[in-house]
């Protein structure tokens, strides 16, 4: 039931026709600071799917706020005819959107700009270590003066409203915290000075947006950092804005996008609804509308926490981005259908963190909403063999365009390694997207055959059209080991054909989840575990997901030591263990270390036998995912459907 979900609502001048906020998030779509047609398309297609409320991403209102290149400049008059297409997109499918305004700080870098990076009080930032400009009483009125500049604009270009981002990376946000704010003028002190220019910001943008548009404020409702904000200033200051009598609405937030990033955008490691406790008490707090978030996946969850009274909106940010329609399917009583999120931030928070543009990995259309697919060709016969997430994206694409596809996955169940992988600690819900993606698959009429392995006389007798093989990879023995029992690969472990005990050394050179999810497994197990890596960090790449605070907490209540900068050159079998050669490469030093057993989360061999037996075939062959090249499983989803798309 979504009695509270599918409510309309009124944000001041503008009716929502329900709760579901597709909320502020990077995007890096911009081009040459301006909005692009990557941005139309992308917001629209959640408009389309059904969202009551879009809110874009921050746009810059200073010259000096420039901490990624694909920022929009809203300083910029240039930037409305791009609004424009923006709203017009949106607009078209009856859904109102307001544009969020931000300045982000001394949460900055000069690398882009080339100015100061300009903040209350020369306090650098833990991320990009540059010591700010503290800003004089001018440079705060051209400050304020700037937000009222790109209201404007944003009025000019057709939003409905807008949103002033005071949470996550902002100046303001900055202003408000004891911790970065030690003015001792008229702006600190205080939380009335400290919240000074925040209400001068909000009487600067009510005046160039008028009457007819919405303004609302996003508050970081606790910082989680040594002296910052907490919920009682936060609520504090939500009184201070509601009594403006300018605003209309407050959104929330949690954390600092830099020193406490992995709470902002939390992985699944986090539980949802984690930080409902800060709308809740906002809400209790003022009689405006308040925005609710935190990792809410499902329209469940949503309507749990309207009707709990935590908020009066939920922003579902994710779970949009995985499936546009997320809304249309709740309302319609498919909820059931929606793509949900992993929360496995790969491809989304991991992307924008290498400057790259937001994707998904579930959802290989997230991001190229702009790029038309081709007309579906002729019906073809199509035989897919391998039921990880690529044989199931390949299966799914081709028969949701037209294609008789059938699936072979020689085992008993579909998942491939994603099966195997959500099978450790913390990482259960990474199995949705084998979920999500079988279901896809039986909605588009995929006959899907387990426990089959395909064989190339077999595949050849069915006369396809088409073969595409997603056979995965096999672990392979690693050069040093010697062919001494004890040293396993994490899919032994795993998949049940070896059980370590004792002292165990897990070997890290894949960076990722692989040796951290394997030691949380077999320290619970009991198992004394030591994580060993030839990098300068343990499962490094848990850094670009968010995940690396998180396992370090875990793995240090668990008793799990790391090593760094550390090479296994040789292993030699002992009587109930296994003796290692251990070169430090940063030294030279080469040491002598016994375990019971050796773990190793190490690179993979394709599984391409078949596709050496059939790539002559009188039928059209392809591969993708591992058995092309082991890697994770956005490529595996990206290649299951261009194959799909190209049949």
């Amino acid at each position: 039931m979504t009695r509270y979900l599918f409510s309309p609502l009124r944000i001041g001048p503008v009716t929502v026709r329900n709760r579901i906020v597709f909320s502020a998030h990077l995007t890096n779509y911009a081009e040459d600071g301006l909005p692009s047609e990557q941005h139309a398309a992308y917001y629209a297609a959640r408009a389309a799917g059904g969202a009551g409320l879009v809110i874009t991403e921050e746009h810059s209102t200073h010259p000096t706020d420039w901490p990624y290149e694909k920022l929009i400049h809203g300083f910029h008059r240039s930037v409305v005819p791009g609004y424009r297409r923006i709203t017009e997109a949106v607009h078209a499918h009856g859904v109102p959107i307001f544009a969020q305004l931000n300045h982000n700080g001394g949460q900055a870098s000069s690398m882009y700009s080339r100015l100061p990076v300009w903040a209350p009080s020369a306090v650098p930032d833990p991320m990009f270590r540059e010591v700010p400009k503290a800003i004089d009483t001018r440079e705060i009125a051209e400050v304020v003066a700037g937000y009222g500049t790109v209201a404007g604009h944003c009025a000019e270009g057709g939003f409905d409203g807008v949103e002033l981002q005071c949470s996550h990376s902002s100046i303001v946000r900055g202003f408000l915290s004891p911790a970065t704010n030690k003015r001792t003028d008229s702006y600190g002190g205080s939380l009335a000075g400290r919240a000074r220019i925040l209400l001068e910001i909000v009487d600067a943008v009510r005046e160039a947006l008028g009457p007819e548009r919405a303004l609302g404020v996003r508050l970081c409702g606790d910082e989680l950092i040594e002296g910052g904000t907490t919920i009682d200033e936060a609520v504090e200051v939500a009184r201070m804005v509601e009594a403006t009598g300018k605003v209309d609405y407050i959104n929330t937030s949690i954390g600092v996008a830099t020193s406490t990033l992995y709470m902002i955008e939390a992985s699944m490691a986090i539980p949802p609804g984690y930080a409902l406790f800060i709308s809740n008490a906002i809400r209790r707090a003022v009689r405006l509308p308040v925005v609710g978030v935190g990792r809410i996946k499902d329209p469940l969850q949503a309507e749990r926490a309207l009707e709990e009274g935590h908020c009066d909106l939920v922003g579902v940010v994710r779970g949009q981005i995985a499936d546009p329609d997320f809304a249309a399917k709740a309302r319609s009583g498919h909820g059931g259908d929606i793509r949900t999120c992993l929360s496995c931030n790969q491809e989304c928070v991991g992307r924008m963190g290498l400057n790259r543009w937001l994707g998904c990995i579930e959802n290989p259309r997230t991001g190229r909403e702009a790029v038309a697919l081709p007309m579906p060709r002729a019906r073809k016969r199509v035989l897919v063999v391998g039921g990880g997430p690529a044989g199931l994206q390949a299966a799914s694409t081709a028969a949701e365009r037209g294609h008789h596809v059938t699936l072979f996955e020689r085992e008993q169940g579909t998942g491939g390694q994603v099966a195997v992988a959500a099978t450790v600690p913390s990482r259960a819900e990474f199995l949705d997207v084998v979920r999500n993606l079988r279901a896809e698959c039986e909605r588009h009429g995929v006959d899907v055959k387990t426990g089959v392995a395909a064989t190339a006389e077999m595949l050849r007798d069915e006369h396809p059209d088409v073969v595409v093989l997603a056979t995965g990879a096999r672990p392979q023995p690693v050069h040093w080991a010697g062919g001494v029992d004890r040293v396993v690969d994490v899919r032994d472990v795993l998949e049940g054909r070896a059980a370590p005990e004792g002292d165990v050394l897990v070997v890290d050179e894949l960076g990722f989840h692989q040796a951290s999810s394997v030691a949380e497994l077999l320290a619970d197990r009991g198992c004394r575990v030591r994580i060993s890596t030839p990098g300068m960090v343990v499962c490094q790449d848990l850094g670009v997901t968010l995940d690396m605070e998180t396992f370090n907490v875990r793995a240090h209540a668990k008793g799990i030591e790391q090593a760094t900068d550390e090479v296994v050159m040789s292993a030699a079998a002992e009587p109930d263990g296994v003796a290692l050669q251990i070169l430090k490469h940063t030294t030279g030093e080469m040491t002598e270390a016994r375990f019971d057993w050796v773990v190793c989360a190490t690179h993979q061999a394709p599984e391409d036998a078949l596709w050496h037996e059939l790539k002559d075939s009188p039928f059209a062959v392809h591969r993708v995912g591992d058995c092309i090249a082991p890697r994770r499983a956005h490529a595996a989803v990206v290649e299951g459907h261009r194959v799909a798309v190209g049949l």
